[in-house]
């Protein structure tokens, strides 16, 4: 059964060209490349700390936010865009860079759990005061030694590594009208029986 349809997408990353193509910024990537496919460019907005475009698809209407702010102060952008246009926990998408999946690979997670350890969630969890916002997580594979984490996400993927995140952003792009409409369980079945 449909839930609440999503309003917002949120793609984390850290601003500025030297981070652009790291593999900590695959939420912008993702976010990039939905206004790409619908004719979109984003703008900056100094009110919501990032940078904003709307899409239209198949009757819903949806905003797309990157935090032009660091990451771990994300939640800052997304509460202040979520407040302002009334948009609620449940139908709020966040998109980040996920260690714990091999590159190329990107599952959906309904609404609830906890951070992980990501400083974006943890600061979008702090500011928003709930978990109730779904998540796309994308794969970008683990270093293994913990004490490397902090440069590996901050350093670019190889190219192999790069082709393959690209490859899955693609297939979760395709599933965006389900994703709009709120029908995660159909979204699940078709990305996660991919690799």
């Amino acid at each position: 059964m449909p839930v609440s349809p999503l309003k917002l997408i949120v793609g984390l990353g850290n601003p500025g060209p030297q981070y652009e193509h790291t593999r900590h910024n695959t939420g912008f990537w993702f976010v990039d490349l939905l206004a790409q496919r619908h004719g979109e460019r984003f703008r900056n907005e100094n009110r919501f700390h990032g940078q904003v475009c709307r899409i239209r698809v198949e009757g819903h209407d949806c905003r797309l936010l990157k935090p032009m702010i660091f990451m771990n102060r994300s939640g800052q952008a997304l509460v202040a865009l979520a407040a302002y246009f009334g948009i609620a926990p449940e139908q709020i998408l966040v998109a980040h860079d996920e260690l714990d999946l091999p590159a190329g690979v990107v599952r959906l997670k309904p609404g609830g759990g906890g951070h992980a350890g990501h400083n974006g969630l943890r600061d979008i969890m702090g500011r928003l005061g709930s978990r109730d916002f779904h998540r796309l997580r994308i794969g970008i594979d683990h270093p293994e030694d913990r004490r490397r984490v902090t440069d590996y996400v901050l350093s670019r993927p190889g190219t192999a590594d790069r082709e393959a995140i690209e490859q899955a952003l693609e297939q979760a792009a395709d599933t965006l009208s389900e994703l709009l409409a709120g029908e995660f369980q159909r979204v699940m079945n078709r990305l996660h029986t991919t690799r």
